[in-house]
């Protein structure tokens, strides 16, 4: 994946939880926990627009942008793995 979700980094900025910030915003955590991984396939701007004021940040403070290859270096390193 070329964008990258740094929502955990920011979490652990902030010292919130996802349980939390799921109050905070009105999604599920399930939906959360999806985007946190990686695992989701797009987000809505209302929906990034309610984390980022309950964060107290800027959508780039949650997304990035990576080259194929490095996010697939993230991705291996994340679980453990060497690089091959």
């Amino acid at each position: 994946m070329a964008i990258y979700v740094k929502l955990d980094e920011v979490l652990h900025d902030r010292r919130m939880t996802l349980t939390e910030l799921s109050g905070k915003v009105g999604i599920t955590l399930a939906n959360l926990s999806i985007l946190k991984t990686g695992k989701a396939r797009g987000i809505r701007f209302a929906t990034l627009q309610a984390i980022c004021e309950a964060l107290d940040c800027q959508p780039g403070d949650l997304l990035a942008y990576r080259q194929d290859s490095q996010a697939e270096m993230v991705v291996h390193a994340e679980a453990g793995e060497e690089d091959l």
